[in-house]
């Protein structure tokens, strides 16, 4: 296995690992998640193809689906 996709199953394992924390900590954990998940599917994207960097991304927004809900309601509060 490469390294991006081993850091990315790594990543996806903390994720699963801080939802189950106390809630308190979810946010905060959600943007240290965000600043090593962007890179990380970039990472994943340039050495697999783009194919398997939308699958990782997909993974990480079904994790994260709440920041993306937040930011999909302001965007289109700005647009309208």
């Amino acid at each position: 296995m490469s390294a991006p996709l081993l850091l990315s199953c790594l990543w996806a394992i903390g994720a699963s690992l801080i939802a189950l924390g106390p809630s308190r900590f979810h946010w905060p954990a959600a943007w240290v998640l965000i600043a090593l998940g962007v890179p990380l599917v970039g990472w994943v994207t340039l050495d697999h193809g783009p194919i398997v960097g939308l699958l990782v991304l997909a993974g990480g927004i079904s994790v994260l689906r709440w920041p993306v809900i937040y930011l999909l309601r302001a965007a289109r509060r700005r647009l309208l």
